[in-house]
């Protein structure tokens, strides 16, 4: 958990909370103490779920760049 949490630049706490509340990167138990494991494939594939989803990252998620939406029942002409 402390170099899954160091990878993503978080605390280990950060990943506790996540992972109580079922966020954040799908992790495992393993092993006979039954350690919590993260794949380093699926933290790869979740920052890049993260950076789909954030308007900064993908142009496409972002409103300046969207194109105006027309008022419904609103006439330009007065």
């Amino acid at each position: 958990m402390k170099d899954a949490a160091a990878y993503l630049g978080l605390s280990p706490r950060t990943l506790y909370v996540w992972r109580h509340r079922r966020q954040g990167p799908p992790s495992f138990r393993m092993g006979a103490h039954r350690r919590v494991t993260y794949r380093l494939d699926a933290l790869d594939a979740w920052i890049r779920e993260q950076e789909q989803a954030d308007s900064r990252s993908n142009p496409a998620l972002n409103p300046v760049s969207a194109a105006p939406k027309r008022r419904v029942g609103y006439s330009a002409t007065a």
